[in-house]
C-alpha cells in the first residue's frame, strides 16, 4: 500500500469509485468495476500463479517461433514448403496423440502431467539452441525437435485446457478462458519483436536459449498451486478404466452433442485453413514486400495487438458462448482476412492484422468457451483432446497446402483460399444449425 501524509479524498468525475483512506495515512485505490470484471479470475490465487508463470513462458514461445520460421527460411533458401513441413511437424501429432492425451487428463492429476510436458518442452528447446549457437545446425534437427514438440504438446493441451476450470472453477471459467487467450498473445506481442531484435544482433540461436529458460517460471507456478484450493469434482468411475476405452467413450459422447459436433467442423476449418499466420507473414515479409527480420517481428507484434484486444474483449463478454455466435464471428473473421491477403503495402497490410487478430481470437476463445462449458467435467478432458485434434490436426495438411498455393501462385492467393474456405463452411452450418434446430410448438 502506497502511505501519504495528510491525505484528504480527491473527487473524480468518472464512474469509478472515488479513492478512499483506510486507517489514515494508508490510501487505497478502488478498482473500477469494468476491471474486476474483465480480470475477476486472477482473483484465484492458484489461477494467478498459473497465470504469470504461463505469461513468462509464452513469450518464450514467441521468441523461438519467430527464429524457427527464420532459421528455416536460411536453411532452404527460403523455402515456404520447408516451412509449412515444419508447421506439420509440430502439430502432427496431435491427430494421432490429443484424444489419448485427453484420456490421461480426465484420469492422471493434470498439474503432474504439466509439469513433464513443460520440463521436456525446455529441453527441446535447449538442445535446438545449443545446435544453433554452436553452427551444428541442420534442416533435419528442426524437423526432429518439431516433432518431438509436437507429441509433447499433443499430451499438454488437453491437460492445460482442462486443468483452467480447476483453477477457477465453472462460474468463472469464459473469464478465464478469455485471460488465457490474453495471456497467450500478451507474449505474441513482444516475443517477436525481441525475437526481430536479437535474430539481427545475434542470429537465430540466443531466440531458443531464451525460451529454454522461460520454462522454468511455468514450472515454478505449478509447484506452488496449493492443491488444496483446486476446483475438483469427484466423478463415478468409469466401468472400464483402460486408456483406449476411454478414449473411444469420448469419441461417442462428442456424437451425442449436436453443439459440440458443429463447432468442431467450424473450428477444424479454422486451424487448417484459416490460421496460417507465421506462414504468410513470413512470406509476405520477405517475398512480397522484400523486407528483413525486423519487419517479419514486427508483423508478429502488429497481429498479437488485435490478439491482446481480442482476449480482453472475450474476458469482458457477460453472454454465454454458443455455437451461433462462433459462427457469426468465424464469418467476420474471414471478411478481414480476405481483405489482408490483399493489402498493396507493407504499412496497410500491417494496419489490418490487429483486425484480424481481434477477430480470430474472438473466434475462437467462444469456441473454447463452448466447448468446456457444453462438456460434462468427467469427459472435459476428452473433449479437450479432441478438440485441440482438429483445431490442429489438420495442420500437417494445411501448412503444406498453403505453403505449395504460396509458393506456386502466390502468398496472397493463399490467403484468399483460406478467407473463402472459412465462409463457405461458417454459411453452410449456420444454415444446417437452422435446419436441425427442433422447432417448439
Amino acid at each position: 500500500m502506497l502511505r501519504v501524509a495528510n491525505y484528504r479524498p480527491v473527487q473524480h468525475s468518472c464512474h469509478a469509485a472515488p479513492l478512499v483512506s483506510v486507517g489514515s495515512p494508508v490510501v487505497a485505490v478502488a478498482i473500477p468495476e469494468g476491471l474486476k470484471t474483465t480480470f475477476r479470475s486472477l482473483s484465484h490465487r492458484n489461477y494467478r500463479l498459473f497465470w504469470l508463470g504461463s505469461l513468462v513462458s509464452n513469450t518464450g514461445s514467441w521468441v523461438q517461433r519467430v527464429a524457427q520460421d527464420w532459421l528455416v527460411l536460411d536453411l532452404t533458401n527460403s523455402s515456404a514448403t520447408a516451412l509449412g513441413i515444419v508447421s506439420a511437424l509440430q502439430f502432427g501429432p496431435s491427430l494421432a496423440l490429443s484424444v489419448i492425451g485427453g484420456a490421461v487428463a480426465d484420469r492422471i492429476d493434470r498439474r503432474k502431467v504439466l509439469f513433464l510436458t513443460n520440463l521436456v518442452g525446455g529441453l527441446l528447446s535447449l538442445v535446438l539452441g545449443l545446435l544453433v549457437v554452436r553452427g551444428s545446425v541442420q534442416l533435419w534437427h528442426v524437423y526432429a525437435t518439431s516433432l518431438l514438440a509436437g507429441c509433447v504438446w499433443a499430451f499438454d493441451v488437453p491437460s492445460r485446457q482442462s486443468f483452467v476450470s480447476e483453477l477457477v472453477g465453472r462460474e468463472d471459467l469464459p473469464n478465464a478462458v478469455g485471460l488465457n487467450a490474453t495471456n497467450f498473445n500478451l507474449g505474441r506481442l513482444v516475443g517477436p519483436a525481441v525475437s526481430g531484435l536479437l535474430i539481427t544482433a545475434y542470429g537465430t540461436g540466443p531466440s531458443f536459449i531464451v525460451n529454454a529458460a522461460s520454462f522454468l517460471f511455468v514450472l515454478a507456478s505449478l509447484l506452488l498451486i496449493d492443491s488444496k484450493r483446486l476446483h475438483r469434482t469427484e466423478h463415478e468411475p468409469e466401468q472400464d478404466e483402460r486408456l483406449w476405452p476411454r478414449t473411444k467413450a469420448g469419441f461417442a459422447y462428442v456424437r451425442t452433442k449436436r453443439e459440440l459436433r458443429g463447432l468442431f467442423v467450424m473450428v477444424a476449418v479454422m486451424g487448417t485453413l484459416g490460421m496460417n499466420f507465421p506462414l504468410w507473414m513470413a512470406l509476405m515479409s520477405r517475398l512480397e514486400f522484400g523486407l528483413n527480420a525486423d519487419s517479419f517481428g514486427f508483423l508478429g507484434t502488429a497481429m498479437a495487438v488485435g490478439s491482446v484486444t481480442g482476449g480482453i474483449l472475450a474476458a469482458r463478454r457477460t453472454r454465454m458462448p454458443s455455437l451461433q455466435l462462433v459462427l457469426f464471428l468465424a464469418l467476420l473473421f474471414s471478411g478481414i482476412l480476405f481483405i489482408s491477403g490483399f493489402a498493396p503495402t507493407y504499412a496497410v497490410y500491417a494496419a489490418v492484422l490487429p483486425l484480424c487478430g481481434i477477430a480470430n481470437l474472438s473466434v475462437m476463445t467462444t469456441a473454447n468457451a463452448t466447448m468446456q462449458l457444453t462438456a460434462d467435467p468427467a469427459m472435459r478432458g476428452r473433449v479437450a483432446g479432441i478438440y485441440f485434434m482438429v483445431f490442429t490436426g489438420g495442420t500437417p495438411l494445411g501448412s503444406p497446402l498453403m505453403g505449395f498455393i504460396a509458393e506456386h501462385l502466390g502468398t496472397r492467393v493463399s490467403i484468399g483460399f483460406g478467407a473463402v474456405s472459412v465462409f463457405i463452411t461458417a454459411v453452410a452450418l449456420r444454415r444446417w444449425r437452422v435446419r436441425e434446430t427442433p422447432v417448439v410448438a
